[in-house]
């Protein structure tokens, strides 16, 4: 019979029975498609071991006004600045409210409301965790402004010597999270112990936020009853995501300064970190599902990788879950905790230029895409900095795997005697087969298979699973063809 090609689809679909994922990739790690071929991800090399003590939880990259570019991070009890040649710089504000490094149930004394319990009495586990603090971070022209999401003040750092980040004069207190307009106005977001309101400082004047009729601050409560979490800059406004919908300002001018529309419901993201502003608008991950913003409205995405995220994710740590911009690939990257985790250690991509979806494993806790730096830079849990997409080293071989595909109609056996291999450069990868006579039924293995052109194999069955393992290059790995022999039916 004629050559079997084996064309699977980019992207990995893990999303229903092992079955359900017939003739497309089931599992991987460490890769990605371009034009319909399979190659790895760029690697890391360290930029700065160390470089915060802890983990970090909210970063952000800009270039000050001598073109130097600058990186802010901050931890649960610091906030650090570095240049370009990774010096760290302690910016954290003095008399700054440390905050709390996991996510933890809310039992013990302190765990709710004063008066919740009588005095000597355990409490009662509520089900909903403390988050972890977060760090909203954000440019003001060349300057630095941060919120942490425990200690709830708005800093500044102007960027003057060894000076420390100071309290933002003026500002409201009590804040969750931040944002920078493209209007240049800060919005600081669950301010003032409210969590549905948002209050604003005066056009490019970040001291004013007294409103009145002579400047634009302003402040007003969204018409939700879900918690603000953070907000984005998408274009022509300002996203504002909640724990239930979502939100945008558009600029409107004086007296409103702001109109304010909800553009979703039912699509709360997940944590504080969970969204992310492309070219062509944003994305975010919510509590069991992905959502994306046009522009215009939002619509829940068709995820392929469904089950294989929710399933096994440890949702008291959820606020840990971190989204990243990898521009460019077109990718959105999220790093979450799998159940077994208390700390981010699983990926789940999203190419928003080809439309699929990938998975994998590997530790970041938040970082920044390429643009001030020459690549994107992202932190591990121990707090080591990371030029990502550096070479092509890994913590261990880049692999993808299928699930089943039927060699024949599935009546007769297949006998496999030779695979015709497509790979840029051939010896790069290795494929293992691993085939069996019923869907349900015992595998056997079969190779690695070193590709040559012809590459000899024996082996049989009614469906086959296959396995590319690269090595630590930048491998290219197309359509793989089999010289199939048609065999009885027993």
């Amino acid at each position: 019979m004629p050559l079997v090609e084996i064309d699977i689809p980019a992207g990995v679909f893990n999303h229903g029975t092992d079955l359900d994922s017939s003739g497309r990739w089931r599992d991987a790690n460490f890769i990605r498609w371009q034009n319909g071929s399979v190659r790895p991800i760029g690697g890391w090399s360290t930029r700065k071991s160390s470089a915060t003590a802890v983990a970090p939880r909210g970063s952000v990259a800009w270039v000050d006004h001598t073109d130097s570019p600058r990186l802010a991070v901050g931890t649960f009890n610091k906030l650090y600045a570095l240049n370009q040649g990774s010096v760290v710089q302690d910016i954290t504000p003095s008399n700054f409210t440390v905050g709390t490094l996991d996510a933890t149930d809310n039992t013990g004394y302190g765990g709710q409301t004063y008066g919740s319990y009588t005095y000597g009495n355990a409490r009662v586990n509520d089900g909903v965790p403390h988050k972890v603090t977060t760090w909203s971070l954000d440019a003001f022209g060349q300057h630095l402004v941060a919120c942490s999401s425990d200690d709830g003040k708005i800093y500044l750092w102007t960027l003057s010597g060894t000076a420390a980040a100071v309290a933002l004069t003026n500002a409201p207190i009590n804040n969750k999270a931040i944002m920078v307009t493209d209007e240049r106005f800060i919005f600081a977001l669950a301010t003032a112990a409210n969590p549905q309101k948002i209050a604003w400082c005066d056009r490019e004047n970040n001291t004013t936020w007294s409103p009145a009729a002579t400047n634009q601050a302003g402040d007003i409560e969204l018409q939700t009853t879900g918690e603000i979490m953070c907000g984005v800059r998408v274009k022509g406004s300002a996203l504002i995501l909640t724990t239930l919908d979502a939100h945008t300002a558009t600029y409107a001018g004086p007296p409103f300064v702001y109109s304010f529309d909800r553009v979703g419901t039912s699509c709360g993201v997940v944590s504080r970190q969970g969204a992310v502003a492309v070219d062509s608008g944003a994305f975010w991950m919510g509590t069991s599902g992905f959502f994306q913003f046009d522009g215009s409205t939002v619509k829940e995405m068709a995820c392929d990788v469904l089950d294989y995220v929710f399933n096994d994710f440890n949702s008291a740590q959820r606020s840990k879950v971190c989204a990243i911009d990898n521009a460019q690939f077109g990718e959105v990257w999220w790093f979450y905790p799998s159940s077994s985790a208390t700390e981010n250690n699983r990926y789940v991509v999203y190419d928003y230029k080809e439309g699929h979806w990938n998975i994998g494993t590997l530790s970041r806790t938040t970082g920044v895409d390429v643009g001030s730096f020459r690549f994107p830079l992202w932190f591990d849990a121990s707090g080591n900095l990371y030029n990502q997409e550096s070479g092509y080293s890994h913590d261990s071989p880049p692999f993808v795997e299928s699930g089943p595909i039927a060699l024949g109609s599935g009546e007769n056996l297949m006998k496999v005697n030779e695979i015709i291999p497509d790979e840029r450069s051939q010896g790069q990868c290795t494929l293992t087969f691993k085939s069996r006579f019923y869907p349900n039924g015992a595998e056997s293995s079969h190779g690695p298979f070193t590709l040559v052109n012809p590459t000899g194999a024996r082996f049989q069955g009614r469906q086959v699973r296959m396995r590319i393992n690269g090595s630590e290059v930048d491998f290219r790995a197309g359509k793989m063809r089999l010289n199939v022999v048609e065999g009885g039916k027993r």
